[in-house]
């Protein structure tokens, strides 16, 4: 359950970071400046308070849960993972990416973990490997991706 007085993450999903990648930085919206400007990928976790129903990829997909998601995405471009962070962890902004659905909502509180020299499919490979995340809507954040079923996926807990 996600509640206004979570400020972070919680402890186990962090520990389920930990354990796939070492030690990570979690960034918050207001520090992003100092992060470098290289390639590679990132993970944005997202903590939904409420369900929210998608139109993009597919409209006909059921609603994402309240809860807990990891989103897995790429930043080559210019400026790379500092330019794309930036943009990512701010609401006010003109919708591309289907995690922008997400990103641009108040009702979603969102970190990010910055990863270069990683790429979005092994992350999410990395992810599902661990047992505790699964890909509940197919083609989300992987509509140019023939490896993963999806770059977004929801925690499960610890089980």
């Amino acid at each position: 359950m996600i509640t206004t007085k979570t400020d972070i993450p919680p402890d186990g999903l962090l520990r389920q970071f930990k354990a796939s990648y070492g030690m990570v930085r979690i960034v918050r919206r207001n520090e992003t400046s100092d992060l470098p400007a290289v390639a590679g990928a990132y993970l944005l976790i997202l903590g939904l308070r409420e369900a929210i129903l998608l139109t993009r990829p597919r409209a006909s997909q059921p609603p994402l849960l309240e809860g807990w998601y990891v989103y897995a995405g790429s930043a080559r471009g210019p400026g790379g993972i500092r330019a794309r962070l930036a943009r990512h962890l701010h609401h006010d902004k003109r919708a591309h990416w289907h995690v922008d659905q997400l990103t641009m909502r108040r009702s979603v509180t969102a970190w990010a973990v910055p990863l270069p020299g990683e790429t979005e499919c092994d992350l999410v490979s990395r992810l599902v490997g661990s047992g505790h995340f699964e890909a509940t809507h197919p083609g989300f954040g992987s509509s140019d991706c023939n490896r993963c079923a999806a770059h977004l996926l929801m925690w499960r807990g610890l089980r």
